[in-house]
Protein backbone atom coordinates (compact mmCIF):
# COMPACT_ATOMS: atom_id res chain seq x y z
CA UNK A 1 0.00 0.00 0.00
CA UNK A 2 1.33 3.28 -0.86
CA UNK A 3 3.03 5.36 2.14
CA UNK A 4 1.63 9.13 2.51
CA UNK A 5 4.77 10.71 2.04
CA UNK A 6 6.34 11.18 -0.87
CA UNK A 7 9.30 9.10 -1.18
CA UNK A 8 12.32 10.37 -2.51
CA UNK A 9 14.96 7.86 -4.35
CA UNK A 10 18.57 8.19 -5.63
CA UNK A 11 19.52 4.99 -7.77
CA UNK A 12 22.93 4.09 -8.53
CA UNK A 13 23.96 1.64 -11.47
CA UNK A 14 26.85 2.25 -14.09
CA UNK A 15 24.19 0.95 -16.79
CA UNK A 16 21.99 3.45 -18.35
CA UNK A 17 19.13 0.89 -19.50
CA UNK A 18 18.82 -0.38 -15.51
CA UNK A 19 18.97 3.31 -14.47
CA UNK A 20 16.29 4.00 -17.19
CA UNK A 21 14.63 0.80 -16.46
CA UNK A 22 13.99 1.76 -12.75
CA UNK A 23 12.77 5.59 -13.59
CA UNK A 24 9.69 3.88 -15.98
CA UNK A 25 8.83 1.62 -13.29
CA UNK A 26 9.39 3.96 -10.33
CA UNK A 27 7.37 6.91 -11.91
CA UNK A 28 4.09 4.77 -12.34
CA UNK A 29 4.03 4.89 -8.43
CA UNK A 30 2.58 8.41 -6.97
CA UNK A 31 4.43 7.97 -3.67
CA UNK A 32 7.88 7.05 -5.50
CA UNK A 33 10.10 9.59 -6.98
CA UNK A 34 13.75 8.79 -7.90
CA UNK A 35 15.46 12.33 -7.28
CA UNK A 36 18.76 11.07 -8.83
CA UNK A 37 20.97 9.25 -10.50
CA UNK A 38 24.68 7.90 -10.09
CA UNK A 39 26.85 6.14 -12.87
CA UNK A 40 29.33 4.82 -10.38
CA UNK A 41 30.26 4.53 -6.29
CA UNK A 42 32.32 7.73 -6.15
CA UNK A 43 28.90 9.19 -7.62
CA UNK A 44 26.71 7.96 -5.25
CA UNK A 45 28.24 9.09 -2.50
CA UNK A 46 28.62 12.48 -3.34
CA UNK A 47 24.83 12.58 -4.54
CA UNK A 48 23.86 10.85 -1.62
CA UNK A 49 25.45 13.43 0.09
CA UNK A 50 23.62 16.36 -1.85
CA UNK A 51 20.05 14.99 -2.28
CA UNK A 52 19.84 13.64 1.11
CA UNK A 53 17.45 10.63 -0.47
CA UNK A 54 14.94 8.21 1.64
CA UNK A 55 16.06 5.48 -0.39
CA UNK A 56 19.14 4.80 -2.39
CA UNK A 57 18.72 2.27 -4.58
CA UNK A 58 22.52 0.72 -5.34
CA UNK A 59 24.28 -2.12 -7.97
CA UNK A 60 26.96 -4.04 -5.90
CA UNK A 61 29.63 -3.61 -9.42
CA UNK A 62 30.12 -0.34 -10.41
CA UNK A 63 33.36 1.69 -11.01
CA UNK A 64 35.86 3.71 -8.64
CA UNK A 65 33.61 2.32 -5.79
CA UNK A 66 31.98 -0.84 -5.14
CA UNK A 67 28.67 -1.01 -3.77
CA UNK A 68 29.93 -2.68 -0.59
CA UNK A 69 32.41 0.49 -0.56
CA UNK A 70 29.80 2.76 -1.10
CA UNK A 71 27.18 0.98 2.33
CA UNK A 72 30.37 0.98 4.39
CA UNK A 73 31.16 4.45 3.39
CA UNK A 74 27.58 5.95 4.01
CA UNK A 75 26.89 3.66 7.01
CA UNK A 76 29.26 6.21 9.06
CA UNK A 77 26.48 8.89 8.38
CA UNK A 78 23.68 10.10 11.26
CA UNK A 79 20.58 9.42 10.57
CA UNK A 80 21.85 6.08 8.47
CA UNK A 81 20.81 5.65 5.24
CA UNK A 82 18.57 3.32 3.93
CA UNK A 83 20.21 1.40 1.26
CA UNK A 84 18.66 -1.84 -1.27
CA UNK A 85 21.01 -3.15 -2.87
CA UNK A 86 19.83 -4.21 -6.73
CA UNK A 87 22.62 -6.92 -8.00
CA UNK A 88 22.75 -9.97 -10.55
CA UNK A 89 25.00 -11.41 -7.74
CA UNK A 90 22.94 -14.04 -6.18
CA UNK A 91 26.25 -15.55 -4.24
CA UNK A 92 25.96 -15.80 -0.44
CA UNK A 93 28.85 -14.24 0.37
CA UNK A 94 27.76 -10.89 -1.30
CA UNK A 95 25.10 -10.95 0.43
CA UNK A 96 26.46 -11.81 3.72
CA UNK A 97 29.13 -8.90 3.59
CA UNK A 98 26.57 -5.97 2.11
CA UNK A 99 23.74 -7.27 4.54
CA UNK A 100 26.68 -6.92 7.38
CA UNK A 101 27.57 -3.83 6.06
CA UNK A 102 23.97 -2.11 6.89
CA UNK A 103 22.37 -2.53 3.54
CA UNK A 104 18.38 -3.12 4.42
CA UNK A 105 17.51 -4.83 1.49
CA UNK A 106 19.27 -7.34 -1.12
CA UNK A 107 17.25 -7.83 -4.22
CA UNK A 108 18.44 -9.57 -7.70
CA UNK A 109 17.68 -7.85 -10.92
CA UNK A 110 15.53 -10.52 -12.04
CA UNK A 111 12.58 -9.11 -9.08
CA UNK A 112 8.93 -7.94 -10.72
CA UNK A 113 8.45 -4.31 -10.08
CA UNK A 114 5.88 -5.25 -7.74
CA UNK A 115 8.58 -6.36 -5.38
CA UNK A 116 10.98 -3.40 -6.28
CA UNK A 117 8.09 -1.12 -5.08
CA UNK A 118 7.11 -2.84 -1.95
CA UNK A 119 10.79 -3.14 -0.68
CA UNK A 120 11.19 0.43 -1.15
CA UNK A 121 8.28 1.37 1.39
CA UNK A 122 9.03 -1.56 3.48
CA UNK A 123 12.69 -0.65 3.89
CA UNK A 124 11.64 3.55 4.14
CA UNK A 125 8.78 1.99 7.13
CA UNK A 126 12.20 0.83 8.87
CA UNK A 127 11.98 -2.70 7.79
CA UNK A 128 14.78 -4.98 6.91
CA UNK A 129 13.13 -6.70 3.63
CA UNK A 130 14.81 -10.09 2.04
CA UNK A 131 13.02 -12.32 -0.37
CA UNK A 132 12.48 -15.94 0.92
CA UNK A 133 14.94 -17.48 -1.77
CA UNK A 134 17.84 -15.35 -0.19
CA UNK A 135 16.85 -15.73 3.02
CA UNK A 136 17.49 -19.22 2.69
CA UNK A 137 20.70 -18.79 0.60
CA UNK A 138 21.88 -16.14 4.12
CA UNK A 139 21.27 -18.97 6.80
CA UNK A 140 23.16 -21.41 4.54
CA UNK A 141 25.96 -19.07 4.77
CA UNK A 142 25.98 -17.79 8.20
CA UNK A 143 26.03 -21.85 9.35
CA UNK A 144 29.32 -22.09 7.40
CA UNK A 145 32.69 -21.18 9.01
CA UNK A 146 33.74 -17.86 8.32
CA UNK A 147 37.78 -17.50 6.80
CA UNK A 148 39.40 -15.03 8.45
CA UNK A 149 41.28 -12.32 6.65
CA UNK A 150 44.32 -14.13 6.28
CA UNK A 151 43.04 -17.33 4.98
CA UNK A 152 41.17 -14.86 2.41
CA UNK A 153 44.08 -13.59 1.54
CA UNK A 154 45.76 -16.82 0.75
CA UNK A 155 42.83 -17.99 -0.93
CA UNK A 156 43.04 -15.16 -3.60
CA UNK A 157 46.23 -15.97 -4.18
CA UNK A 158 45.61 -19.59 -4.74
CA UNK A 159 43.14 -18.83 -7.13
CA UNK A 160 45.56 -17.42 -9.25
CA UNK A 161 47.75 -20.08 -9.09
CA UNK A 162 50.34 -19.26 -6.83
CA UNK A 163 52.36 -21.59 -5.02
CA UNK A 164 52.78 -22.21 -1.34
CA UNK A 165 56.69 -20.20 -1.05
CA UNK A 166 55.05 -17.90 -3.83
CA UNK A 167 52.02 -16.86 -0.96
CA UNK A 168 54.52 -16.76 1.67
CA UNK A 169 56.98 -14.04 0.15
CA UNK A 170 53.56 -12.40 -0.97
CA UNK A 171 51.98 -12.15 2.21
CA UNK A 172 56.16 -12.03 4.06
CA UNK A 173 54.77 -15.43 5.79
CA UNK A 174 56.40 -18.58 6.14
CA UNK A 175 56.31 -21.62 3.47
CA UNK A 176 54.88 -23.64 7.03
CA UNK A 177 52.59 -20.99 8.59
CA UNK A 178 51.03 -21.03 4.31
CA UNK A 179 50.82 -24.62 4.45
CA UNK A 180 48.74 -24.77 7.90
CA UNK A 181 46.39 -21.96 6.75
CA UNK A 182 45.60 -24.10 3.34
CA UNK A 183 44.73 -27.22 5.93
CA UNK A 184 42.63 -24.42 7.52
CA UNK A 185 40.77 -23.88 4.43
CA UNK A 186 40.45 -26.78 2.79
CA UNK A 187 38.64 -27.73 6.14
CA UNK A 188 36.70 -24.62 6.53
CA UNK A 189 35.11 -25.03 2.59
CA UNK A 190 34.96 -29.01 3.03
CA UNK A 191 37.07 -29.25 0.37
CA UNK A 192 39.28 -32.25 -0.65
CA UNK A 193 42.24 -30.33 -2.43
CA UNK A 194 42.92 -26.90 -3.62
CA UNK A 195 41.07 -27.19 -7.03
CA UNK A 196 37.91 -28.10 -4.98
CA UNK A 197 38.53 -24.82 -2.78
CA UNK A 198 38.86 -22.61 -5.41
CA UNK A 199 35.65 -23.84 -7.33
CA UNK A 200 33.46 -23.72 -3.73
CA UNK A 201 35.31 -20.20 -3.08
CA UNK A 202 33.98 -18.66 -6.32
CA UNK A 203 30.72 -20.12 -6.09
CA UNK A 204 30.19 -18.47 -2.68
CA UNK A 205 31.85 -15.51 -3.92
CA UNK A 206 34.73 -15.42 -2.00
CA UNK A 207 36.99 -15.16 -4.78
CA UNK A 208 36.79 -14.02 -8.70
CA UNK A 209 37.97 -16.29 -11.03
CA UNK A 210 38.50 -14.22 -14.35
Amino acid sequence: MPSEKEIRILIADDHPIVREGLVAILGLETDLKVVGQARDGEEACQLYNKLSPDILILDLRMPKKDGLQVVTELMSQRPRPRIIVLTNSAKAEDLRRTLAAGAKSYLLKGAEPDQVCDTIRDVFSGKSSLPQDLTAKLVDSMAQPELSERELQILRQMAVGKTNKEIGQILYISEYTVKNHVKSILKKLNAMGRTEAIAIASGRGLVTID
